[in-house]
């Protein structure tokens, strides 16, 4: 059985917690002294430990170090409307994407101003960290500050790693482990033709945030070995 509860610390071998972590082990999970937690850095260290009640966790293990997997998987998504930027985050955090941007693309409808933009980056952040305790992550996801389609299509054009998703592209590689998905509109003659190409996601027509978290799955199950490339 694993344990009940996984929490996020500065330093896992002398865990404090914050007061929202506290919160939450002692008035939402209800956890009972002794019961059995992991405490991470955020950044691959770790360690076994137990709740000692009262929102304290005490570490009883050796403190260890899961190494970042490699390649590193980023999905950048299109901002979409309403609440789905927080569940896009939410699945890609869980299915094991290193690196999440939004961006702005030329179709978009959805643009966050200045202060909005610096909201809502602290909300996707925090889900992201919710979504990793929850999934027993050791290494929490960069959150990308918003950015626009040229910005990102610039740094992963330079690096030959990215692509964007689109009908009638080719099957999604780790040779290529960072995807773009576009807005609800498609992508603009523009984007497409500059220089990234393009991976298709399936023969059917998807969603914004479905697309995103269908690149994330493919991705990740590639790196670790669930899907063959070559069958």
């Amino acid at each position: 059985m694993g344990p009940a509860a996984h929490v996020f610390v500065e330093d896992p071998a002398a865990p404090v917690l914050d007061e929202a972590d506290r919160h939450h082990l002692a008035r939402v999970l209800r956890l009972r002294p002794g019961e059995a937690v992991t405490v991470s850095d955020g950044r691959g260290a770790w360690c076994a430990g137990h709740y000692r009640g009262a929102g304290r966790v005490e570490a009883d293990g050796p403190l260890r170090h899961d190494p970042a997997l490699a390649p590193g998987v980023t999905v950048g998504f299109a901002l979409i409307k309403g609440d789905r930027p927080e569940w896009v985050v939410q699945k890609l955090t869980e299915v094991g994407v290193d690196r999440i941007v939004p961006f702005v693309a030329q179709r978009s409808v959805v643009r966050w101003e200045d202060a909005k933009a610096a909201r809502q980056l602290d909300r996707l952040r925090a889900v992201a960290r919710g979504a990793a305790m929850q999934s027993r992550r050791v290494w929490l996801p960069i959150v990308d500050e918003v950015t626009t389609t040229a910005a990102l299509v610039a740094e992963l054009a330079a690096a030959g790693t990215g692509a964007l998703a689109h009908p009638g592209g080719s099957a999604p590689g780790l040779d290529r482990p960072a995807v773009l998905i576009g807005p609800e509109g498609g992508w603009s003659h523009d984007e497409l033709d500059a220089g990234l190409g393009t991976v298709a996601l399936g023969p059917t027509v998807l969603r914004a945030e479905t697309a995103a978290v269908a690149a994330g799955v493919l991705l990740c199950a590639l790196r670790v070995g669930l899907v063959d490339p070559h069958p």
